[in-house]
């Protein structure tokens, strides 16, 4: 079992400390490495875009100045003329031509052709050339069009032929029939000239017509074969090619220029499938090493923090062979600490041990005296039942020799012992009340008809559930200690229903303000909006009245005087048991007249709304 406690725990331990410092190592080369790849492809993206856009402005450039010059020749009145077939003055014309294309001929050569096609003015030099057909090509789009049209070559691999046709048809302005046309013809040296410098050395330029046919490849070995192919590829796909880890290149592509052309740009793809494996080889090895040195450490420090932890279970063993003398070597560090609690666990459960053989001997004789105190408890229960018995003989006995007195206290008082000795915790309002007047019976006797008493209950309170023995305490108080000295006394016994707020004002007196405050919070619920109702009991009695020190919310007496208010203490209790400490007695004297005034205030409702209630205040 060491062995085996050894072995799991050391390699588990072992293998954590692999994985803590291998999976750090592995994910920050994986991020890494992505972070690279986004990072040149985003720089060659952005590289591609900014050549796109340069080579586009110098297209749009070059197109807005051949409109101008095409627009400046056809307003030239000499040159109408000349078109027109006027005899007019050739070098003039010739003069015009130059002077209005002087900035645009190292772009394209411009020719002045009749309307029937024929070259009559141009900047090329070259005798013999052909006329320009007016039934097709871009001399027909100049004539159905306004502004300047152009059309491209079909045949770009040819060098002789222009690459690029413009032409702008001249009108006479009264009948718009033509009187010839401005040529603009852009050859393979022109592109070149235009275009030499605007992109890198290592990528390659593809200018396409609208029908994605080559126009002009910087390398003319391109036009032949991977030129066809990205047509074909864009007529069956509508988009470039996707430059994946198995493409060589990668194309972009510009929007349409002003001249009718799509400018893409040939780019070689950094990360080929090479450079992956390359990238990947480096990783691992990155990985091995890091696994190598992670494999050493790991075995070194797994080693180190096994040797306390083996010491610590062979103790734990001894331990549970019932040694508990076992003793473990402690450390400086957390191990060490560890051992040390580990020592006092080990002198703590040898001394509660020995306390607990203790504690059963003292068990045996609580119980012991538990079962004796049982036994005089039901010895006790005994007592009432035989005065209750007693009471009934002596009301018999005062009914047989007609004494009226006696039958009626002998009822009255076996009424009461069996009302106190009955089980139930709490009895009607109705009941506790019929109680109340046995008890008043019994001293209206005492006293010959010299005590009157006063008892207003509604009917709508007599169901409500109190606490058993709540009133007559409270009776008994008044004619003890509050009509000790008088001759005539009146004891009032009345019950409402108000409001907490109401109960609050009832109970007003500067000693019970804050109380009265407590009851006006409560008495609102959050989420019915409801005032809580309060059941309020006044006992008033026309006696002595109170010291100032005893009005308010009933505080217990202390002392010798405890052992004359023990009803009032016992009432209070019981309320504040039942229903929280916000419930119980408040005294006060009566106002303007003698005498003293004792409020007992509980919640109505059921018992189980008033139990709840309490357990919710209470937490």
């Amino acid at each position: 079992m060491k062995t085996r406690f050894r072995a799991s725990f050391r390699l588990r331990l072992f293998a954590a400390m692999l994985c803590v410092s291998l999976i750090p190592l592995s994910l920050a080369l994986i991020v890494m490495s992505g972070a690279f790849r986004s990072r040149q492809r985003l720089q060659s993206e952005q590289e591609a875009a900014r050549e796109l856009q340069g080579i586009v402005e110098r297209l749009n450039t070059v197109h807005e100045g051949f409109s101008e010059a095409a627009e400046l020749l056809a307003s030239s009145s000499l040159v109408r003329e000349a078109l027109g077939g006027e005899a007019v003055s050739t070098t003039a014309v010739n003069a015009t031509l130059y002077s209005a294309t002087e900035n645009l001929r190292k772009a394209a050569y411009f020719e002045l052709c009749d309307r029937e096609g024929r070259r009559r003015f141009s900047t090329l030099n070259r005798p013999g050339r052909e006329p320009l057909s007016v039934d097709w090509g871009v001399l027909k789009e100049a004539g159905l069009q306004e502004g300047l049209v152009y059309s491209t070559t079909e045949d770009s691999a040819d060098s002789s032929v222009p690459l690029m046709r413009g032409a702008l048809a001249l009108r006479k302005e009264d009948s718009g029939e033509i009187l010839g046309y401005v040529v603009m013809e852009q050859y393979r040296e022109h592109f070149q000239e235009l275009l030499e410098g605007s992109y890198g050395a290592q990528n390659a330029l593809l200018l396409l017509s609208s029908y994605w046919r080559p126009v002009y490849c910087a390398d003319p070995t391109l036009l032949l074969g991977p030129a066809q192919r990205l047509r074909e590829h864009l007529l069956s796909d509508g988009q470039l090619p996707r430059g994946g880890e198995d493409s060589e290149v990668i194309y972009s592509v510009s929007p349409q220029t002003a001249s009718g052309l799509y400018a893409v740009l040939r780019r070689p793809n950094v990360f080929t499938r090479g450079t992956d494996i390359l990238l990947l080889s480096i990783a691992v090895l990155s990985i091995l090493l890091g696994f190598l040195v992670s494999l050493i450490m790991s075995y070194h420090l797994s080693r180190q923090l096994v040797r306390p932890i083996d010491r610590l279970h062979s103790a734990m063993r001894e331990v549970t062979l019932d040694r508990l003398d076992t003793r473990v070597e402690e450390g400086e560090d957390e191990l060490g600490e560890l051992a040390g609690r580990f020592n006092l666990m080990i002198q703590a459960l040898r001394e509660n041990r020995e306390a607990l053989f203790q504690n059963q001997a003292r068990l045996v004789q609580n119980q012991r005296e538990l079962n004796e105190a049982e036994i005089r408890m039901l010895q006790a229960q005994l007592n009432p039942h035989f005065l209750c018995n007693t009471l009934d003989t002596m009301k018999w006995m005062g009914k047989i020799h007609r004494i009226p007195q006696i039958a009626l206290m002998s009822t009255d008082l076996a009424d009461i012992l069996r009302f106190a000795i009955s089980p139930e915790e709490f009895v009607s309002l109705k009941r506790e009340a019929e109680v109340l007047e046995r008890y008043l019976e019994i001293q209206q006797i005492r006293h010959s008809g010299k005590l009157s008493f006063a008892l207003d209950i509604p009917p709508e309170l007599e169901p409500l559930p109190v606490p058993k023995m709540l009133l007559q305490p409270l009776v008994e108080n008044a004619i003890l200690h509050g009509l000790d000295s008088i001759s005539e006394g009146e004891v009032s016994v009345r019950a409402r229903k108000m409001t907490a707020e109401a109960a609050g004002e009832l109970c007003s007196a500067e000693s019970i303000a804050e109380s009265a405050v407590t009851f006006r919070a409560d008495g609102v619920d959050s989420t019915e909006k409801r005032v809580r109702e309060i059941l309020c009991i006044t006992v008033e009695d026309n006696g002595c009245g109170l010291p100032e020190e005893l009005c308010g919310p009933y505080r217990a007496p202390e002392g010798e005087a405890a052992r004359h208010h023990l009803g009032l203490y016992n009432v209070d209790t019981i309320l504040k048991k039942h229903y929280g400490e916000r419930y119980g007695l408040w005294l006060r004297n009566r106002s303007g007249k003698p005498g003293a005034v004792v409020i007992a205030l509980l919640p109505l409702g059921s018992r189980e709304e008033v139990r709840q209630d309490a357990q919710g205040t209470d937490c």
